[in-house]
């Protein structure tokens, strides 16, 4: 009798808990997304969760070769990623990402029609644009005078030994060098890369760190006086009260333009197009941009700006500068494995 009344108790216990403690779909409450730093503040995924009910594991990547090496090798099973646009190329010809269902993004709309239908991606089957921005020169005016700058070559000077930073990025710091040898108009070729990788090896005696998680905090520390900076990174730490000054040399900025994109072996497909369609929100586009500092693709989020940020050229570049400067785009595979391969020798020298 004693054990029957414990039997119908433990059957008891079992209903109940199936009743009012159903297990957690991880797959279809969760997204899991994998960015660069800096890039989406907590804040708007905090939103994004309470309105919604998803809940996001964010974290981060330094440069897109970590990013694709971590994908590649470990077969992580993200479910968003935000790749530059010569990395959604070589993702997209190795099969490494899940066509985009557009339909299920309200918010496409409002894309600027400049920042689709790339090389990259034509018809952006594979991409949906994220932010764009640039890559010039920051210098931390406490300790240089910005009347000293104007030119990519002005790293070179012997006077800055051992004082610079660079991007740890392979494509944007050749493209460096390509800009100031004057080759970036031109077919990059191997020969090219060979140039700019003689040209950078000169450079190493001045440089002291490569770094693009966090970028600009180095300078905000003290520890670096001059080196390539995003715009982004140079708002942030502006807002922070450091003397920042980011300056567009003379041969061109570098511009830039990354992209949201959905892995292969994503578990949350439907979740992470629901994300997206949130960062392509007008008013959480703006959020973003007055956070981050980096501009963004979306037409209708300017209507949510302020005057002093839409005319702010750190932020939103005029068109001169735009026009002197060059746009990251897809490369051969041999080109970027050979930047790839040069920059570790340099940064081993």
């Amino acid at each position: 009798m004693i054990l029957f009344i414990k039997l119908c108790l433990i059957c008891f216990v079992l209903i109940i808990h199936r009743q009012y403690f159903k297990p957690i779909n991880i797959k279809n409450n969760t997204v899991i997304f994998y960015n660069w730093t800096e890039y989406v503040p907590t804040s708007i995924l905090e939103q994004f969760t309470q309105e919604t009910g998803i809940k996001v594991i964010y974290s981060t990547y330094e440069s897109n070769e970590s990013m694709y090496a971590k994908l590649k090798t470990y077969n992580q099973q993200y479910d968003l990623v935000v790749p530059s646009t010569y990395f959604v190329t070589k993702m997209r010809q190795e099969g490494m990402l899940h066509k985009i269902d557009k339909t299920k993004l309200t918010n496409f709309k409002y894309l600027d029609p400049k920042f689709l239908n790339k090389s990259f991606d034509i018809h952006n089957m594979y991409s949906v644009p994220y932010i764009w921005g640039a890559t010039a020169i920051g210098i931390n005016t406490k300790y240089i005078h910005d009347t000293e700058i104007n030119s990519w070559i002005d790293l070179w000077n012997p006077k800055y030994y051992h004082s610079i930073s660079l991007l740890d990025d392979a494509k944007e710091v050749f493209q460096v060098a390509l800009l100031k040898l004057g080759l970036t108009h031109k077919i990059i070729t191997l020969k090219n890369i060979q140039c700019a990788y003689l040209e950078l090896k000169k450079l190493m005696p001045n440089v002291v760190l490569f770094n693009s998680d966090n970028p600009g905090y180095p300078f905000a520390e003290g520890a670096i006086k001059i080196g390539m900076l995003w715009n982004g990174s140079a708002y942030v730490i502006k807002k922070l009260g450091v003397p920042i000054k980011f300056i567009w040399p003379k041969e061109g900025g570098i511009f830039w333009l990354d992209s949201f994109v959905i892995p292969h072996h994503a578990r949350n497909i439907n979740g992470a197009l629901k994300l997206i369609n949130f960062l392509l929100r007008p008013d959480i586009a703006a959020k973003i941009v007055q956070i981050t500092g980096y501009s963004t693709p979306n037409l209708n989020a300017k209507k949510f700006l302020p005057f002093n940020i839409i005319h702010d050229d750190m932020l939103f570049p005029n068109e001169n500068i735009l026009k002197n400067g060059i746009w990251q785009n897809d490369a051969d595979q041999n080109i970027i494995q050979e930047y790839e391969t040069d920059f570790q020798q340099l940064k081993n020298i």
